[in-house]
């Protein structure tokens, strides 16, 4: 009875152990299972992620610039970011144009494209409503080979298209409905895609008027290189010496500009071609463009210089002379109609920094009450003063001719007899 129960006891625990057994290698072979599938979705992703690298390395540049643009476009359909407000728009532009003598006179260049340097007389007009300018590739026949400089075409990167302009007024507000909103426009600045005038025939003159002020040499350069590198003229630049009265005054004869003249004068101050004040004629001002054939005028100064110009402007148009007067505005006052900033004004302000800079110390070092007083440049405009004194910091009182001066004087105080 002994044996048999010890015998029982023995093959209970044997059949344990071998469960025990069966359950840690079931559990073994699982975890090697799933390590094991693990090991390989890894190894799966790892090859997946280059095979993709190689794939998108094997791309072309071209292909690759080709879905961004792609992409882009897709972008663009949707609309420009933001919100779009209901009640701001524009519903009528007028521009302020600017007479072409075209409709006075015949255009010789109207059927002449514009370019850099050269006429391409063989290539068609562009259509109307064409804004920007294509490029004209000549060929390499005999002839085009012969005539080289004749053909070789440096076209502009864009030519101003018909009615583009410049918003007058920027800031719009919003308004009620049913109210149309209206706005007015400047003619957009730039070459054109026609031209008016054939380069062949053109003889120009440019005269400087009124006081100096920075820049003037660097316009007299920059006109007659255009005129040359650009415009490719066959006629003469003149350039007349001491404002209006070079015209036709004989101890100031006209002299002949060059790219090659006025090659290192926007180094120098003030006007190579010297200016002064008055001397309007304007009927020996008709007779000198009549007599040099000039096609353009070019008048560089302030308020009434171009009332000059316009008057020459004019009397061209009355003696039927088929002459372009541009009128270019110089004054350092800033006090021209029409234009955010005349160049000069900038550097008028910043010289006058010195002087008040200059005008404090005397003042400070006076005691008890010193006082510096600056006068500047302006007559009846006051952007000089106003802008010199925002620039420095250090002015107390700015006067300008625009506000009226009114001097309050206090009342004397009278103290009682005793």
């Amino acid at each position: 009875m002994t044996i048999a129960t010890s015998a029982t006891r023995t093959t209970t625990k044997n059949n344990e152990t071998l469960l025990f057994t069966a359950l840690t290698a079931t559990a073994a072979a699982a975890t090697t299972y799933l390590l094991t599938r693990h090991y390989l979705q890894s190894k799966s992703k790892e090859e997946a992620l280059t095979e993709a690298a190689a794939a998108y390395a094997e791309k072309s540049i071209a292909q690759t610039r080709r879905e961004s643009l792609d992409n882009a476009e897709k972008k663009g359909k949707k609309g420009p970011s933001g919100t779009k407000l209901p009640n701001v728009q524009i519903d009528e532009v007028y521009l302020w144009e600017v007479e072409h003598l075209s409709v006075r006179f015949p255009s010789e260049g109207s059927h002449i494209i514009n370019h850099m340097h050269g006429i391409d007389r063989d290539s068609t007009p562009l259509p109307e409503n064409t804004p920007v300018f294509r490029k004209i590739h000549s060929s390499n026949s005999e002839e085009d080979m012969t005539n080289k400089s004749e053909h070789k075409v440096t076209s502009y990167n864009k030519l101003i298209g018909i009615h583009e302009c410049i918003l007058s007024d920027v800031v719009r507000t919003p308004s009620k409905e049913g109210v149309v909103q209206k706005s007015q426009a400047y003619v957009r600045a730039g070459p054109r895609r026609e031209l008016h005038f054939n380069p062949r025939t053109v003889n120009a003159a440019i005269v400087t008027c009124g006081g100096l002020c920075p820049g003037l040499n660097n316009v007299i350069r920059e006109i007659t290189n255009t005129l040359y590198h650009l415009y490719d003229i066959k006629g003469k630049v003149y350039g007349i010496r001491g404002g209006y009265k070079g015209f036709y005054d004989e101890r100031y004869p006209p002299v002949e500009l060059t790219p090659e003249l006025v090659e290192n004068i926007h180094h120098d101050g003030g006007t190579v071609l010297s200016s002064s004040r008055g001397g309007f004629d304007l009927v020996k001002i008709l007779d000198f463009i009549r007599s040099k054939k000039i096609r353009q005028l070019y008048v560089i100064g302030g308020d009434g210089t171009h009332r000059g110009a316009f008057a020459i402007h004019e009397g061209c148009m009355e003696a039927k002379m088929d002459v372009s007067v541009a009128g270019i505005p110089k004054t350092i006052d800033n006090d021209v109609d029409y234009i955010d900033r005349s160049f000069g004004f900038a550097s008028a302000v910043e010289a006058a920094q010195g002087a008040i800079r200059s005008a404090k110390t005397e003042a400070t070092c006076n005691l008890p009450n010193g006082i510096g007083i600056v006068k500047l440049m302006g007559r009846s405009a006051g952007f000089i003063a106003v802008h010199a004194t925002l620039g420095s910091g250090d002015v107390d009182f700015c006067l300008v001719p625009e506000v009226p001066i009114v001097w309050e004087p206090t009342p004397p105080v009278t103290y009682p007899m005793v």
